[in-house]
């Protein structure tokens, strides 16, 4: 079985659509959404710097759409999808539950209410890499954080104020090395109620179907077959933790044996190698990789 999986915020660099413009179709669908986004996806993915697409209402736009072009220029339905974080959204719409106009107008949104919310107070999140889990989450708890991604294979994001993060660096858990993150702010935490309030007025009107294949959820992992329960989840995990360790937990009970990651790809086949032994990943970084991706379908059971 093999599983397709869209990157979260934070995986996005500068220039990294640019080799898929060379690809038949993807300008076209870049410049259409553009329009449904109301952002110049294509500059954004070129020639932006760091620092324009580190911008949550820029970043969760692009990351979305960076997914759905790589994905139907593959052209191939996988067993299973899934996302992290904002990924979620493209995930949808790769499993039928949104169009992806409808994923985008919802990513739109989503990020410029995101936005909003860090805007109130100045927030961040750190990567905490290694360390025991219990003395890391202990820690994270001690300086009022929150664990906001609890990402497997050694891998725990503390989110929260500029004030508790730093009184956090200044001291680690044992044995943890502290990475902070390229967003602008405490995702997936208390902070972001505000744009958990205005997604839930906006949630209602979306077009919705159930998924046409396995979808799995962030916040606990689980497999979803409601569209409607998918799209509350969807909202509600905005201020709630991503459980990816948990994803991986229920990939590994599902039986899945291949990984492909969506551009910008290689942070969640990263800790897939190192949680999922056995399991093969392919990081879909350029269009030269996609014969690698559809052979890898075609040999692990994907349907073409």
């Amino acid at each position: 079985m093999i599983l397709i999986a869209a990157p979260g915020q934070g995986a996005q660099t500068p220039g990294f659509l640019q080799p898929w413009l060379e690809v038949p179709a993807v300008a076209d669908h870049l410049i259409w959404w553009s329009a449904v986004t109301g952002l110049d996806l294509v500059r954004y993915g070129t020639t932006a710097d760091a620092d324009e697409i580190r911008d949550t209402a820029v970043a969760q736009p692009l990351l979305v759409a960076a997914a759905l072009a790589a994905a139907q220029a593959l052209n191939v339905t996988p067993d299973a999808v899934a996302g992290h974080s904002v990924g979620e959204l493209a995930a949808a719409a790769i499993a039928g539950v949104l169009t992806p106009e409808a994923a985008l107008v919802l990513v739109r949104e989503r990020g410029r209410a995101m936005a909003g919310a860090a805007a109130i107070t100045e927030t961040g999140m750190t990567a905490v890499l290694g360390g025991d889990a219990d003395e890391v989450l202990a820690a994270i708890d001690k300086h009022g954080l929150t664990p906001a991604n609890i990402n497997g294979a050694g891998q725990i994001v503390a989110a929260g104020t500029i004030g508790q993060l730093t009184a956090f660096a200044e001291e680690p858990p044992e044995k943890a090395r502290l990475r902070p993150l390229s967003v602008a702010g405490a995702f997936h935490t208390e902070h972001m109620a505000p744009a958990v309030h205005a997604l839930r007025l906006l949630a209602p009107g979306l077009p919705v179907a159930d998924p046409n294949i396995t979808l799995l959820s962030n916040r606990d992992g689980a497999v979803v077959t409601d569209g409607r329960e998918y799209v509350a989840r969807l909202v509600d995990q905005v201020s709630s933790p991503v459980r990816w360790d948990s994803c991986m937990e229920t990939m590994k009970e599902l039986g899945i044996t291949a990984i492909i990651e969506l551009p910008p790809a290689g942070t969640l086949v990263g800790l897939a190698r190192r949680d999922l032994k056995g399991v093969e990943t392919l990081a879909l970084k350029t269009p030269d990789d996609l014969d690698k991706a559809r052979e890898l379908i075609a040999n692990h059971g994907g349907a073409q």
